[in-house]
């Protein structure tokens, strides 16, 4: 008994196979793709809200104390200008440019909390090459 190997013809049939072949790799791939890229993100904003809640508490940890602190050095400048005019005048004076102080420092920390310091710029930049490499390898 002879055994004939069977060849595959030439042309068409065999790069539709590798066609096909290539687009069940890719169904395969793509779901696995996709979940290790919710992951990433996952794991970047966890790590980004981990790092902002640790910022939060050294911030107001400090307010507090600094608060104390202002409050006191107030009451001194109320008590300072109080030697040269009405008390009610020199807490008004105080108090005016504690306010205008406070505006300033508002307006400039409400710049800090933009969306862009949210966005998870290493998903982004993976999410893109993933895109251009099935782009390519469709192609």
């Amino acid at each position: 008994m002879t055994t004939s190997q069977q060849t595959p013809p030439t042309g068409a049939p065999d790069s539709d196979t590798s066609i096909v072949s290539l687009i069940r790799q890719l169904a395969h791939e793509v779901p696995a793709l996709v979940t290790k890229e919710l992951a990433l993100a996952k794991a970047e904003i966890n790590e980004s809200i981990n790092s902002t809640k640790a910022g939060i508490a050294a911030v107001a940890g400090g307010a507090m104390v600094l608060f104390a602190g202002l409050i006191i050095l107030l009451m001194a400048a109320v008590y300072a200008l109080a030697m040269f005019m009405a008390p009610w005048l020199a807490a008004l004076i105080v108090g005016v440019v504690v306010m205008v102080i406070g505006v300033i420092m508002l307006q400039s920390g409400k710049k800090t909390f933009e969306a862009s310091h949210f966005t998870p710029e290493r998903t982004v930049n993976s999410l893109q090459k993933d895109k251009d490499a099935i782009q390519r390898k469709v192609s």
